[in-house]
């Protein structure tokens, strides 16, 4: 309340004139106040100076018309109950709250709290009420017709008020509900008026384009939206100038290279461009939907190459088999046992790999579907890992495979077919992209983990493949033209990892070679079964 209000209208010669001047200063307070507890505060403070009174209270009616209060001043808490079961009733009662206002008045006499005269006038806007201010005096005198005058116009321009600030409140929230909803949403979103022009983006879209949301508004769609090349299909502006026909089966998709701001290079993105219309069949606005295909496009480059590499690594195996199988046939030529025995071992190698080839796919099939299913048992990796370096030894006469497991290297709870996987994945790798050298295996005990690590003296891994290696069906450029594969060993090695609730790395901070590391909880068999 402001010190101008503060005075007694009622010791001035002309109060009416006084009492019209407060209420045009009240007038003018209330429209610059649009919080909704703040305005209530301030309606009842005045209604209760003016009158005279000691307390009072405001209720307003919700949205399914029901009463409650919603400030007051001065009521005592025991009355506030009271008057909350009160309010209560009223919203069950085909009577409005002014009908009652004799009733009320008697209640308080009865309740004999001091209040013992009241006045109540309802806040009314385009003949709806929206509430009612209630304000009490402590002393026996009666309220004047003068003073329901008064109430009254206070009361007319407080609910204008009141539904201002409402509606202010409502405008509000559903503006921060869509900065939420927009801010959540993991595309691209650009809200366009009819003439094209950037209203508002949200936080993924400047990501996407690199650039601030300032940079971006009120500048036209297509100085936004911009392609490095043209792409296929019908352009928004276009189908404005052409006036085409927007419907729900008829939204705008286009799929193209977006230009982004510097430095970044361009991205691929799919645009839907969804329009909204008035009750009226006005365009109000266009919404554009931008989704960063990235990944998509990366995982049809994958099965393309995939294929490819499959129906080459599949090929090569089936043709020696057919042709040492033919040789073998030959009823013209009488083959020595050394020879039947080479070309016997040939076709039993490259069955082996075709079955490596067909196991691998099965696996890579069951994790995309739901994970692999595990069998674990008390697994002692030392003597796993003595075992397969045995049996890659054999594989390589440039190699010298090396185990150095800490002697307090544990006993560990896992599936030991898929601990057998692991290793032999890894020892693979190791050998077919090293050309020779020495291949290490080290293991530790590390607090409740154990970490193993395989490192050869290869080439290495390029920085940029480095986040991709573990990715379904990816080979680098160099190993896709040195090297057969599927792209699938270092997949399933992770796979195998996780399902242990282990992790697998590359280290980067190694140099001299290609060195890969994982760690595998340690786990009894008791703790197994709880």
């Amino acid at each position: 309340m402001t010190a101008e209000l503060g005075y007694n209208y009622a010791m001035l010669p002309d109060h009416r004139v006084r009492q019209r001047e407060y209420l045009l200063e009240i007038s003018r307070a209330l429209t610059e106040e649009l919080n909704l507890n703040t305005l209530l505060s301030r309606i009842l403070h005045i209604a209760i100076e003016m009158l005279g009174g000691h307390a009072g209270f405001i209720a307003l009616v919700g949205d399914s018309g029901e009463w409650h209060i919603a400030i007051n001043q001065g009521i005592p808490p025991a009355l506030l109950s009271y008057l909350e079961t009160w309010l209560a009733s009223l919203s069950e009662s085909a009577e409005g709250a002014e009908a009652r206002i004799p009733e009320i008045n008697r209640m308080l006499s009865d309740i004999s709290m001091g209040m013992i005269t009241g006045v109540g006038i309802a806040m009314t806007v385009q003949h709806s009420t929206i509430g009612q201010i209630f304000v009490f005096r402590n002393y026996r005198a009666t309220f004047s017709a003068n003073d329901y005058s008064i109430l009254t116009s206070f009361a007319n321009q407080a609910a204008i008020a009141v539904r201002n600030a409402r509606l202010y409140t409502q405008v509000t929230r559903q503006n921060l509900r869509m900065a939420a909803l927009l801010s959540s949403v993991a595309d691209g979103i650009l809200i366009l008026n009819p003439d094209l022009k950037v209203l508002q983006v949200n936080h993924a879209f400047e990501r996407l384009v690199n650039a601030p949301a300032e940079e971006l508004k009120e500048k036209t769609f297509d100085q936004v939206v911009r392609w490095a090349k043209p792409p296929k299909g019908l352009e928004l502006n276009e189908a404005v100038r052409s006036q085409w026909q927007w419907g729900a089966s008829k939204d705008l998709f286009l799929e193209g290279d977006m230009l982004r701001y510097s430095p970044l290079d361009p991205i691929p993105v799919e645009i839907t461009y969804a329009p909204l219309f008035s009750d009226e069949g006005e365009l109000l606005n266009i919404i554009a939907s931008v989704r960063d295909i990235t990944r998509f496009r990366e995982a049809e480059e994958l099965k393309t190459n995939f294929i490819s590499v499959m129906s080459h690594e599949l090929k090569t195996p089936i043709a020696l088999i057919k042709g040492y199988a033919n040789t073998l046939r030959r009823d013209d030529v009488e083959w020595d046992k050394a020879m039947v025995t080479e070309s016997l071992q040939v076709i039993e190698e490259e069955a082996d790999h075709l079955t490596a080839m067909v196991e691998d796919l099965l696996d890579a099939t069951k994790l995309q579907s739901g994970g692999i299913t595990l069998h674990k048992t008390e697994v002692d990796l030392v003597a796993l890992i003595d075992d397969l370096t045995k049996k890659f030894s054999l594989q390589s006469d440039k190699h010298q495979i090396v185990a150095n497991l800490s002697e307090d290297f544990p006993v560990i709870v896992a599936d030991e077919t898929r601990m057998s996987q692991l290793i032999s994945n890894l020892l693979t790798n190791a050998l077919k992209y090293s050309e020779g050298g020495t291949i290490q295996v080290d293991g530790i005990k590390i607090e409740e983990n154990v970490q193993v690590c395989i490192t050869d003296q290869g080439k290495g891994f390029d920085p940029m493949d480095v986040p991709r290696v573990f990715d379904r069906f990816y080979r680098s450029e160099s190993a896709v033209k040195t090297t057969k594969g599927t792209g699938l060993g270092l997949y399933l090695c992770q796979s195998i990892v996780k399902a242990h609730g282990g992790r697998i790395w590359v280290d980067e901070t190694y140099h001299l070679g290609a060195r890969i590391c994982f760690t595998l909880p340690i786990k009894t068999q008791s703790q197994l079964m709880l």
